[in-house]
């Protein structure tokens, strides 16, 4: 519904105030979607009305939305105010004129209310549509335990005429807080008392005791007691104030200072009523989870970690940042007082700090469990997240793997490598020695074309030539070969593929093999004793239930190392395949890993967890980009450019009849089903939107057929005749044949490379577009996205989209990689008013998620309602 926040907006108050209804309107008349609201007209114009509710998600993010009405910004920015006064308790029960129950903002601080009147011309709408949006949000049981009326947890109006004069109580002008003291200051015996404090909303430097010359005026005693009525619904103790004819001083047990320090005055805060401690009463006492190994370093870590071996884990204490000594501790935990005298100064002691200080001890972590507690700082003790610190050589080994990129640590290339490696190619050989060096391996996910083979050969040869196994896609076979026999020159190099493949004789240099073949022939690699096992194009087993990935993690090497330009294409889960595979146990199960990080980062958008989320995987994950400062300053520039097409009529009646069919069927569905009339759905629109041909599966005429056929036209008139070279993606084989037969009637040179197309003439298709003996190489995204080095070209078509823009990114990379000398040009064909423009607008705004998270693509949209898919799939009226 983003789409609204483009248009003019009104608020419509009513009776009781979350039954009011924001308008929204076309200046210009177009017409609004069916399906949303409620239909109806305002200013003469179209328009739909919206439940404030159902209006606060579009208006909220219209607040910084730069294409927004000027109206829907103004809307937004108070609906975020309206959520924000509800945060912050500024809540209070009240009786409508019309006798309905409500709930309404307020009683406001002078700088709240000042905001409410910079907000527009009319404040006193603002006032009602803040009191809409407040209205709506605590209708739930908590409701009636802070008012201890039903009526205020309803949806539905409810007549409460009778409750007028009760909630007029709740007009207050002040606030109320609680300053606990010790008269006399006699902390070892005197009983801590609470003072009820009175604050001036108008004015926030008047502040006194409720049980004193106040200046507050007659009411305030009333106010008073109404707003610690609603405070001892949370903390029971401050009933015994109610009983008093002036409720000003409440003595305190000593659990029930206890209390205080901790949970209660949290529940307090939310009510408004803040808790207020004595000045010279220290509260720098802090707790944290220490971590401790063996002395020394253990002679072979990998087993150590992969073993049985427990870390011990403890509480620690500090005064001040001063670690408490043993002596202190024991001080602290038989303390049966909430103060405890302690380096000569008295200390307030939360009862959960003292519990710490008692029950030092903590569960035992296992060695994996450790380093990646000690790698992000935290660990969970009894279900919440507390900071950790490791001791000793535990400690050391963190700062190895932290900094093992930290360019400190010189390393000469190896004087074998025939070629000189780039500063950051330099620094990724380094990285990976430390790693493997170390037993844990890791993942080097630069960039395609920023030369991770070369670093991959390097490290080889640094690591003394003893037996590397290489598993890539079987394209990339003749690549490795060529490159091994390039910069490695007198090193041995095996293809272990085909008929007649064995590993007689393997004693060091490089075998390669594919994911194909590895996977019949796993036992047969497992016995062999490698040095180094690599995963290229790792992404191959993101599935780690696949049989391919299962025959991978059979077989044994002193070190792995995965190689990947995308090591997250769609979930997190992908990641955890990789590192589970390079270093086992580093993230727990997979179950385990979903549970703790991927749903809360994936789904939630926790930030702070995806943080340490990616603390914990940064030392084992290497990753660079071409626009990253210093990386590759020698690249030429690259421009992106989405070219938008109108659909012809054929397509545009096509694309109707296609909607039209498949939403009845889709509406009548459910389940599994229901998600695979979706999928067939989107596959029909972009294959309508290419080109009638493709999904009527037809053999006849192509010209003048499809929009995007003609400007593919356009594109390649104009780049041939400027002597350019140009690749055409496109995701299915049938549309790519179509395109060759219509280039090869208008007489375009082509060939085609696709999943079908033996290794070894795939490699005769890309020597023949490097020399130049044609200019336009069409390609199969899926079979020809990654690993190929096609810097021939300088300009490159995505035909139709894959709807991720990873793997759009790596496709690209074919032609934008190192040894690219000319200015690269990407071009976007989308077709507008269609399903095609709609996703090309959420795959801009997903690019600035996917480092922390990827959404699943085509699969995502099979969950939209049947509302929400048909107005990502409508066509609208620029087709």
């Amino acid at each position: 519904m983003d789409y609204l926040a483009r248009c003019s907006v009104d608020f419509e108050p009513a009776d009781p105030p979350r039954q009011g209804r924001v308008v929204f309107w076309h200046p210009d008349g177009a017409e609004l979607p069916e399906g949303i609201g409620e239909p109806g007209e305002a200013h003469g114009h179209p328009a739909l009305r919206l439940p404030v509710a159902a209006a606060v998600r579009v208006l909220s993010k219209a607040r910084t939305d730069g294409r927004a009405h000027p109206s829907a910004q103004l809307w937004g920015q108070a609906t975020v105010l309206a959520l924000q006064l509800v945060a912050r308790g500024r809540l209070r029960p009240a009786v409508t004129s019309g006798g309905f129950d409500a709930w309404r903002v307020g009683p406001l601080e002078a700088a709240e209310a000042e905001r409410v009147t910079g907000l527009g011309p009319d404040p006193e709408l603002v006032r009602e549509f803040l009191d809409a949006v407040a209205d709506g949000m605590p209708r739930s049981p908590a409701a009636i335990r802070a008012t201890g009326q039903h009526a205020f947890a309803a949806r539905a109006p409810q007549r409460v005429e009778h409750l007028r004069g009760w909630a007029a109580g709740f007009d207050s002008a002040i606030r109320v807080s609680l300053r606990v003291e010790v008269p006399g200051g006699d902390y070892h015996r005197g009983a801590f008392t609470a003072v009820v404090q009175l604050h001036s909303l108008a004015d926030p430097a008047l502040v006194a005791d409720l049980g004193g010359e106040h200046g507050f005026g007659p009411r305030a005693l009333v106010e008073a007691a109404v707003i610690l009525r609603r405070a001892a619904r949370v903390w029971s103790p401050l009933d015994r104030l109610l009983h008093l004819s002036v409720p000003d001083e409440l003595v305190l047990a000593d659990e029930e200072v206890g209390e205080l320090l901790g949970w209660a005055a949290t529940r307090l805060a939310a009510t408004g009523v803040e808790v207020h401690w004595p000045r010279e009463l220290v509260r720098d006492l802090a707790a944290r989870a220490v971590l401790s190994g063996p002395d020394s370093p253990p002679s072979d870590l990998p087993s150590m970690l992969g073993g049985g071996e427990l870390f011990a884990f403890d509480w620690q204490l500090a005064l001040g940042g001063q670690q408490l000594s043993a002596a202190e501790l024991d001080q602290l935990a038989q303390a049966n007082r909430p103060v405890v005298r302690l380096r000569d100064q008295w200390l307030l002691v939360d009862p959960e700090l003292a519990r710490k200080a008692r029950e030092r001890g903590l569960k035992p972590l296992s060695a994996m469990d450790a380093l990646g507690a000690a790698l992000t700082g935290t660990a969970e003790v009894d279900g919440e997240q507390v900071p950790v610190s490791a001791e000793g050589w535990l400690e050391e080994l963190r700062q190895r793997i932290a900094e093992a990129d930290d360019g400190q640590e010189p390393l000469a290339q190896p004087a074998a490598l025939a070629a000189t490696l780039r500063d950051y190619q330099l620094r990724g050989l380094r990285w990976l020695d430390r790693m493997t060096s170390l037993g844990l391996g890791g993942c080097l996910a630069d960039d395609m074309g920023l030369g991770k083979t070369i670093t991959l050969i390097a490290l080889h040869l640094h690591r003394g030539g003893g037996p590397t196994l290489v598993v890539c896609p079987a394209s990339l076979l003749g690549n490795w070969e060529r490159e091994v026999r390039r910069f490695a020159p007198g090193t041995q190099v095996r293809r272990y593929h085909g008929g007649g493949r064995n590993l007689a004789g393997i004693t060091g240099g490089f075998v390669l093999t594919t994911y194909g073949t590895m996977r019949l022939d796993a036992a047969e690699l497992a016995e062999q004793d490698w040095d180094l096992v690599v995963a290229d194009e790792a992404q191959h087993v993101k599935n780690p239930a696949s049989g391919t990935a299962r025959a991978l993690r059979t077989i044994p090497g002193r070190a792995r190392v995965a190689l990947t330009g995308t090591p997250v294409e769609n979930t997190l889960s992908e990641l955890w395949a990789i590192l589970d595979w390079t270093t086992p146990g580093l993230l727990g199960s997979l179950a385990g890993f979903r549970a703790r990080w991927a749903k809360s980062i994936e789904s939630d958008r926790d930030s702070q967890l995806a943080q340490r989320f990616a603390q914990l995987v940064r030392p084992f994950l290497l990753r660079r980009r071409k626009s990253d400062p210093g990386i590759a300053p020698e690249l030429p520039a690259k421009t992106e450019t989405e070219q938008a097409v109108a659909l012809t009529r054929e397509q545009a009646a096509l694309y109707e009849a296609v909607v039209r069919e498949a939403m009845a069927e889709i509406r009548g569905s459910s389940g599994m089903a229901r998600r695979g009339l979706v999928f067939k759905l989107l596959t029909a629109l972009k294959q309508v939107c290419n080109h009638p041909a493709q999904y009527l599966r037809e053999d006849s005429v192509l010209a003048g057929r499809s929009g995007k056929l003609a400007l593919l036209d356009e594109l390649l008139d104009t780049i041939l005749a400027e002597g350019g070279a140009v690749l055409v993606f496109t995701q299915y084989v049938g549309m790519a044949r179509l395109i060759e037969r219509h280039l090869a009637d208008r007489g375009v040179p082509t060939q085609f490379l696709h999943g079908g197309t033996p290794v070894a003439v795939r490699e005769q298709l890309v020597q023949r577009f490097q020399d130049g003996a044609v200019p336009v190489f069409l390609l199969s995204l899926k079979a020809a996205g990654t690993g190929l080095n096609l810097t021939r070209a300088d300009h490159v078509v995505h035909y139709d989209r894959w709807w991720n823009p990873a793997v759009e990114d790596q496709a690209t990379d074919r032609a934008y990689r190192i040894g690219q000398t000319r200015p690269v040009q990407v071009h976007k064909l989308i077709t507008e008013g269609t399903v095609e423009e709609r996703v090309a607008e959420m795959l801009r705004a997903k690019r600035g998620l996917a480092e922390s998270v990827l959404g699943a693509g085509e699969a995502a949209f099979s969950e939209l309602s049947d509302t929400e898919l048909a107005g990502l799939v409508e066509l609208r009226g620029r087709a």
